[in-house]
C-alpha cells in the first residue's frame, strides 16, 4: 500500500455480502437500516468495495460484523473477507470479527485469522453482540487481541441497526456507552482502542476517554459531518486533532457524501490531513 500516495483511509467500511450471496443482516434489519440512513440499498461484497474506493484513490477498513448468536443470522465468513481483502493490498485492510459469546473458540479463531490470514484489526459491536465490554468474561479475547498487537474498534453510541422497529428489535445502547471502554482502556494499556462514531448522547464521555486515556481513538463515521455535536468538532480541531480519525460507515453512508459536509466545518487546514490520513496510519499501525 502506497500510503504517501492515498489521499484518505476510511477506517470503518462494511462488507454487506459474500461472494456467494449471503448477506451480512437479515431482511428486516437491512431494511431499518437503509431507511434510518436514507440511502439507496447497496450490498457490496470485498471486491466492489476494492474498486470503489481504488477509484476514489483511498483505502478503506473492511470488515463484517459476528452477530450470529445474537440474531442467528449466519456470520459472514472471516477468512474469506481477509483473504480477499490480500488480493486487494493497494486499498484494503481486512478486521475480523468475533463475538466474544463464542469464548474459547473466537479466542483461537482471534489468533489463527492474524496468524494465518492477515487481519490487521477487530470489530465489535457491542448492542448487536449483546455484551458489556467491561465484563470481565469477555476480558481473555481483549488480552489476546493485545498480545497480537492489532486495534480493536467498537461501535458506541446509538445504532442504525434496528432503529425504528418495536423494541428496536431487542438491541439494547446501554452496552455501547463510551465509558465501559473506559474500563478496558485502564485494564489493557497496550491495547489500541478505536470508539467508532459520534457517541450519541454520550459525546462528551467519549472525549473524555480520548483525551485521557492514550490508546483510545474515535471514528467519525455513521454521522454527516453537518450534524456532529459542537463539542465534538471542538475536540477533533483541538484537543484531540491527533486522536479523530476519518470513517464513513460506508454504505450506509458513502465517503464522498461525509467529505463533502465535512469540508463545510471550520476545520483547520492543518488538522485535515490527520484526520483524513495520518492519525490512521498511526493508530492502525501501517508504518
Amino acid at each position: 500500500m502506497d500510503l504517501d500516495a492515498l489521499v484518505a483511509i476510511d477506517v470503518h467500511t462494511h462488507v454487506h455480502a459474500d461472494t456467494h450471496g449471503h448477506m451480512a443482516l437479515d431482511d428486516e434489519l437491512s431494511a431499518a437500516a437503509s431507511k434510518y440512513f436514507k440511502g439507496d440499498p447497496y450490498d457490496p461484497t470485498v471486491p466492489d468495495i476494492a474498486a470503489d474506493y481504488r477509484a476514489k484513490n483511498m483505502a478503506a477498513v473492511v470488515f463484517s460484523v459476528d452477530t450470529e448468536m445474537a440474531t442467528g443470522q449466519p456470520a459472514l465468513s472471516n477468512e474469506e473477507i481477509a483473504d480477499l481483502a490480500a488480493e486487494h493490498p493497494d486499498v484494503l485492510i481486512p478486521f475480523g470479527s468475533v463475538d466474544p459469546a463464542r469464548g474459547l473458540s473466537g479466542i483461537r479463531l482471534a489468533r489463527k485469522l492474524v496468524e494465518s490470514h492477515g487481519v490487521r484489526g477487530f470489530k465489535f459491536h457491542p448492542s448487536i453482540q449483546a455484551f458489556e465490554p467491561n465484563d470481565r468474561s469477555v476480558y481473555p479475547l481483549f488480552e489476546e487481541i493485545q498480545s497480537l498487537g492489532v486495534p480493536a474498534l467498537f461501535h458506541t453510541g446509538q445504532t442504525g441497526i434496528g432503529a425504528g422497529l418495536p423494541g428496536g428489535r431487542g438491541i439494547k445502547l446501554r452496552y455501547s456507552d463510551p465509558m465501559l471502554l473506559d474500563d478496558v482502556a485502564a485494564d489493557f494499556p497496550g491495547l489500541t482502542i478505536i470508539m467508532a462514531h459520534p457517541s450519541v448522547p454520550w459525546q462528551d464521555a467519549a472525549i473524555s476517554v480520548a483525551t485521557h486515556k492514550a490508546n483510545v481513538y474515535i471514528d467519525l463515521s455513521g454521522w454527516s459531518p453537518k450534524y456532529f455535536p459542537p463539542q465534538l468538532v471542538k475536540a477533533a480541531n483541538g484537543l484531540l486533532k491527533h486522536k479523530v480519525l476519518f470513517g464513513s460507515d460506508y454504505p450506509l453512508l458513502r465517503p464522498e457524501r461525509w467529505i463533502a459536509d465535512f469540508e463545510q466545518l471550520d476545520i483547520k487546514p492543518e488538522v485535515k490531513p490527520l484526520i483524513m490520513k495520518e492519525n490512521a496510519i498511526k493508530a492502525l499501525g501501517l508504518r
